[in-house]
């Protein structure tokens, strides 16, 4: 395999370590995965040095470039925090620089996951796009001008943690109410458990799944119901892109782009819920009727966006 043009792309995410040797179109041509040992952040560091040495297969050359589930600081080199990983204001790349004797680009995993869709997916060709990834909690990017806006301190687009509901859920980042308390596969998996464990009549296939037991109730496992016609788990899925939808009518007040992309593992699993979204977004834009509207789309790279992007941004220091 030549070398030329290649790069390692890396997406951390809250369970799993997905890596990737990503072409200059965009194209995995190899993988490997291992999964996220979150709370520890010597271990997931190790299994990064894993993942990235066994791709590489010794070759120091290839680019390699990690996008991280957590807050990055402006100058990629600290996580400062990470509501689903350990890290705690962590001199990251400094540390896996130095574990695997080579340069790193470190991203935010949606900023990377929204360059991917901006560069070879759902975005290609707008001048401003929002991208939203919607996995255990929701991570965004902002693409503008063919940049990624990183805000004065790095962490711009960390929409998931717009406060919608005042004293409403807790969420890890310590504040309560945030947006991906309302829009997320943990969203999803807690008000499923919940139908289980008031043992609703309109739970039955949700019990049967789970055993009766609500804390084996995932997201997945009611976004495969809904799919199979469950109408307990599509309503749930239907209230969520009403949720979806209020949210991305305040993004397009601050932001106005051109289009918004949908993506993550939740959104990947259901159109219903982008459909709903979309409506309510049309419902609640302010102005609505007197300005154009957002495309709402879902993205096209799936669940690879991450690495892909992660490996372009390392080519391209974006």
């Amino acid at each position: 395999m030549s070398a030329e043009n290649l790069a390692i792309g890396i997406d951390i995410g809250g369970t799993k370590i997905a890596g990737g040797i990503v072409d200059g179109n965009g194209q995995i041509l190899r993988r490997s995965f291992r999964p996220t040992p979150g709370q520890n952040a010597a271990l997931t560091e190790d299994a990064i040095a894993a993942v990235v040495n066994e791709l590489s297969d010794g070759n120091q050359q290839l680019p390699v470039g990690i996008g991280a589930a957590g807050w990055i600081n402006r100058s990629g080199s600290h996580v400062l925090f990470s509501p689903h990983l350990a890290w705690r204001d962590e001199p990251v790349l400094e540390r896996l620089e130095a574990k695997m004797n080579r340069k790193i680009t470190l991203n935010n995993d949606a900023d990377a996951a929204g360059w991917a869709e901006h560069r070879f997916g759902a975005a290609r060709g707008e001048e401003l796009s929002v991208c939203l990834t919607l996995g255990t909690g929701i991570g965004g990017a902002i693409i503008f001008d063919n940049r990624i806006l990183r805000g004065s301190f790095g962490v711009a687009g960390e929409f998931g943690h717009q406060t919608l509901v005042v004293e409403g859920h807790r969420c890890p980042c310590g504040n309560r109410g945030c947006w991906e308390q309302y829009v997320s596969g943990n969203a999803l998996g807690r008000e499923a458990a919940e139908l289980v464990r008031l043992n609703s009549p309109r739970a039955h296939n949700l019990r049967e799944a789970c055993s009766a037991d609500p804390a084996l109730v995932t997201g997945a496992m009611v976004t495969s119901l809904a799919a199979n016609g469950d109408l307990a788990c599509m309503e749930l899925i239907e209230e969520m892109g009403h949720w979806l939808g209020l949210g991305i009518s305040n993004l397009a007040a601050v932001l106005d782009p051109g289009v918004v992309v949908i993506g993550g593992g939740l959104g990947s699993a259901s159109t219903s819920l982008i459909a709903t979204a979309e409506a309510t977004y049309r419902k609640l834009l302010p102005g609505r009727g007197y300005r154009p509207y957002a495309r709402i789309v879902r993205a096209q790279l799936g669940a690879d966006a991450g690495l892909i992007g992660a490996a372009d941004l390392a080519r391209h220091d974006r």
